[in-house]
């Protein structure tokens, strides 16, 4: 009842009118300041020693909902609700959600904040506040159109801060402001997500999609997240904003430790600074820097105290991935930055003569991930078999350096998010069976295997399943305007757009299918094919495939012949919202990237937890999920990764041979350039992704097609046998506990933080 007084008490001193009587609008912004006064009576997480997570990205979807049952007051607001006449999910939708992040990189991060607060650890994000986060994906001719995406508004959860640092760069110097976005844990305490901003940032200057003045660095900095890159102004663009980051951060730091009394010397009693890939690197040479021109360390004093309080997370085995910036621009951007640089370098080069592990290359680059490496505590992948890359063959020669070093933190995902917030009715139904405890102890859900044989428990997980298929139904037809069978399979492939993921190779297999319908060989029951994701502006090939799949959606949807039989939908502007809808209604998870490409990927990890089956390659997470579910619950196609790095080591693979030698390949690559598909997209667009499979395929696109569609033909055929697949489907369910990020960051905190 206090709750209900008090959100009155709200809406009459912001609306003048009582709760029953407010616009849906109203109803959001008040329950907004509701939840934020909540959030500040709750306890600050407090300690000894503090874990500070730096990101490049934060992808935290919408917060009503999470805060709401993480506060534990869910069922109580719903209520409320309800009764003032009301609906949450109605009210839930309105909130816009922050873009800041792209994909699995700002989803995990976002996930590791929710289970820092829930197991009570002190810790905060580092973050910026981007204006328009990565941009809004608008498809227009079948091509990807990108608007810049204005999600921040005058009432939202961000809280500006009177935290100001000076930050330097060449040639002039800026303030950056501190706002907070309080992150609170599952019937814990709160921590903070800082997010760094300028205050001199002008929206204004983004003209026609996303273009804008890359120079104007005082009115562009924190505008965009990944600013093209594609020339020397958006280069110089990205050091400027890591550097801003960082330099932020680690002046944070610094301050909290001297607030709190602690000797500078001992830092890494007090502090762990956990560097997310390579995008906050700067802050070694930062903290370096400012130890020893600011704070009288000497040069030995401040790389042994900083080499003690960072550690490196390793999110990609993929070359181009890891950084590697031109001295020159570091000169221009961050000159006071240089000296510290390469003196890190010396004291490489004087121990080490290996040139793979030196800091500087003879191109004069400097390797990111090398500094990491040789200046940091702990490194560490993401799954077993990308930490197995990492230690034999991507990271072999600093392996050989510093094995005690690496270690594997196979990722996890926040269950409240992905189960809790996202799938009620499952989550109803779990608790009924097994009880609550699986909502803070996820290894539980084990307790379900019980019931593999109980048909009515079977049953339920089955109505759930095509309940959360019609729901994402109405969202499709409502958002794109397109009709889906709910009595068809839902085939989902949902992730950041990348030659490596192999978005391509699902396109490939639509157009083999649809090609068989027309022939007269026709599917036991109809496939619908949903993706979701965004190219990065300047990755042409990466656009293409999306054009390539926009074409086909329209090619066999005007086809009355095939269009019974095959949908093909690509949602536009995916975000974490969109993934909230998708993955409770998905039957078939596709996780096909090639074999030794993908670090784990957590997109896998929440299909399963919500019943989906996997089709997946022996890459990444699959490999564990396929392990702990065994392999009567996954299915599995394709070259291990030793065959992979063995074409890749030997450069034996020729992706012509593969076209060549199969018919299936032939026609399906084919059509891509066929009268039909040139006669439904661009010409230029269409050619040059045919191009690139039949020339170069770097991703090795056409070494596991044909068992790819054998793989999932026969899936599609078990689908039939309902009685097997509501079994997998519990199976993946009860098997997930082990990818709670509760439990990595148990991990994480035990081997590498040691917070107290």
């Amino acid at each position: 009842m206090q709750l209900e007084k008090r959100w009155n008490e709200i809406t009459q001193k912001s609306f003048k009118k009582d709760l029953a009587k407010c616009t849906n609008k109203q109803v959001y912004e008040s329950l907004l300041t509701l939840v934020k006064e909540k959030l500040s009576e709750t306890k600050p997480i407090g300690g000894d020693k503090k874990i500070y997570y730096i990101s490049a990205e934060f992808l935290i979807g919408k917060l009503l909902s999470n805060n709401l049952i993480n506060l534990g007051i869910y069922e109580e607001v719903k209520d409320i609700l309800t009764k003032a006449g009301k609906d949450i999910n109605v009210i839930e939708e309105i909130e816009p959600e922050p873009s800041l992040g792209n994909g699995g990189l700002g989803r995990l991060a976002a996930c590791f904040l929710d289970s820092i607060a829930t197991l009570g650890l002190p810790g905060a994000g580092i973050g910026l506040n981007y204006h328009f986060g990565l941009f809004k994906q608008v498809f227009t001719d079948k091509l990807q159109d990108a608007q810049k995406n204005d999600w921040i508004q005058k009432k939202s959860w961000l809280t500006k801060t009177d935290v100001t640092f000076p930050i330097e760069f060449g040639d002039y110097t800026v303030t950056s402001r501190m706002y907070d976005i309080d992150v609170v844990g599952y019937e814990n305490g709160v921590n903070k997500l800082h997010l760094f901003d300028l205050e001199t940032v002008d929206e204004s200057i983004v003209k026609d999609g996303i273009n804008f003045d890359k120079e104007d660095i005082e009115k562009n900095l924190t505008l965009f997240l990944y600013p093209d890159d594609s020339d020397e102004a958006g280069n110089l663009l990205r050091i400027y904003q890591q550097y801003f980051m960082v330099a932020s951060g680690a002046r944070l730091v610094l301050k909290e430790m001297k607030e709190n009394g602690y000797d500078l010397h001992k830092l890494y009693e007090h502090a762990v600074i956990q560097i997310n890939d390579t995008h906050p690197t700067m802050v070694i040479p930062e903290l370096i820097r400012i130890l020893v021109y600011e704070e009288d360390f000497t040069m030995s004093e401040a790389i042994e105290v900083v080499s003690r309080t960072c550690a490196y997370t390793n999110h990609t085995i993929l070359a181009e991935a890891l950084e590697k910036w031109p001295l020159k621009y570091l000169q221009k951007v961050v000159p006071q930055l240089v000296p510290i640089i390469k003196e890190l370098d010396r004291r490489v080069a004087l121990k080490y003569k290996d040139k793979k592990v030196q800091i500087i290359d003879k191109d004069g680059r400097v390797h990111m991930a090398h500094i990491d490496i040789h200046y940091g505590f702990s490194v560490n992948g993401v799954a077993a078999i990308h930490t197995e890359i990492l230690k034999d063959t991507e990271l072999n020669h600093f392996y050989k350096i510093y094995p005690e070093k690496f270690n594997n933190k196979t990722n996890g995902i926040t269950f409240r998010r992905w189960l809790l917030a996202c799938n009620k009715e499952l989550t109803a139904l779990i608790s009924e069976t097994i009880g609550d405890g699986f909502k803070k102890n996820a290894d539980e859900l084990e307790k379900l295997l019980a019931f593999e044989n109980d048909s009515a428990f079977l049953d339920r997980l089955w109505e759930i399943k095509q309940d959360k298929k019609k729901e994402l139904a109405a969202y499709i037809e409502k958002k794109e305007g397109i009709t889906l069978d709910t009595n068809s399979i839902y085939d989902i492939q949902i992730k950041r757009l990348h030659e490596y993921k192999r978005q391509q190779m699902n396109a490939l297999y639509i157009i083999h299918k649809y090609l068989e319908i027309r022939a007269g060989k026709k599917p036991v029951r109809p496939i619908t094919f949903i993706f979701g994701a965004k190219a990065a502006p300047a990755y042409v090939i990466a656009k293409d495939i999306i054009h390539l799949i926009l074409v086909m959606q329209e090619i066999i949807a005007n086809d009355p012949k095939v269009s019974p039989y095959l949908k093909v939908v690509m949602v536009e502007n995916y975000n974490v919202t969109y993934a909230e809808k998708l993955i409770p209604a998905c039957d078939i998870s596709e996780q096909i990237s090639l074999a030794s490409k993908e670090a784990s990927g957590t997109g896998n990890m929440k299909f399963m937890l919500n019943g989906a089956v996997t089709l997946g390659t022996s890459d990444g997470a699959n490999v564990e999920i396929g392990e702990l579910v065994g392999k009567d619950n996954i299915y599995i196609f394709g070259k291990k990764s030793e065959t992979v790095i063995k074409h890749y080591k030997k450069a034996d693979y020729v992706s012509r041979d593969y076209y060549e030698k199969s018919p299936v390949i032939k026609e399906a690559v084919d059509f891509i350039v066929s009268r039909k598909a040139l006669k439904a997209g661009h010409k230029e667009n269409l050619k040059r992704l045919y191009n690139e499979l039949l020339n170069k395929d770097w991703f090795m696109t056409l070494l596991d097609l044909e068992d790819y569609i054998k793989t999932k033909d026969k899936m599609f055929a078990d689908y039939e046998n309902q009685e097997k697949w509501k079994k997998m489907m519990l199976h993946n369910i009860a098997k997930a506990g082990f990818f709670s990020s509760d439990r990595t960051i148990a991990e994480y905190n035990r081997d590498i933080w040691k917070l107290r």
